[in-house]
């Protein structure tokens, strides 16, 4: 992990979802909210665990040494009540709170250096277990978290009858000179 993979997933991200809330907003509300056998049951209940999780680990990315201006008033709210808590019960509740978690990220993912991708990172987990792990790791685990679900979500959705289009992460990566190279 590199702060430019970061940078790199952190626009691949808010990418991605600002691409499948505009696919989701094709179907009516009704379709959005069906059960469909999924972890998260709907479409809108698996985008809702795509915030719990992004908000729980946010919060706890504001706990790093580096102390992170951007994610500092994260600190001050209260954590996330478990991984049912509801942002919203429609579209476009939770596409204004994915919004606002989305440019949070891109910030934060402008102040993270090498140094603090290997250090190590001690938190808790909502069961209040403590652990102490790799945080480059962990931040990986937080944007695959993120990839993962997101999969989930354009399968519900095209299963519904809606694309979600290209969803590779190429699509994002820049192009480059051949012989080039990248610091």
């Amino acid at each position: 992990m590199t702060p430019a993979s970061i940078q790199l997933l952190a626009q691949y991200n808010a990418g991605m979802n600002q691409q499948m809330y505009t696919a989701a907003a094709q179907l009516p509300h009704a379709e959005l909210v069906a059960d469909r056998k999924a972890f998260f049951g709907s479409i809108l209940g698996t985008m809702n665990h795509l915030l719990v999780g992004d908000s729980i680990w946010l919060r706890r990315f504001a706990g790093h040494p580096a102390a992170y201006s951007t994610l500092a008033h994260l600190l001050d709210q209260p954590p996330v009540s478990g991984l049912t808590q509801s942002f919203g019960d429609d579209l476009p509740a939770l596409l204004a709170h994915r919004r606002r978690l989305d440019a949070l990220i891109l910030d934060w993912s402008q102040q993270v250096t090498a140094e603090h991708l290997a250090q190590a990172f001690a938190y808790r987990n909502i069961k209040n277990e403590a652990f102490c792990k790799h945080f480059g790791s962990l931040v990986l685990h937080f944007f695959n978290h993120q990839t993962h679900h997101r999969g989930q979500i354009s399968t519900l959705l095209f299963q519904a009858g809606v694309d979600v289009g290209v969803t590779d992460l190429p699509a994002w990566i820049p192009m480059m000179a051949e012989g080039s190279s990248q610091a």
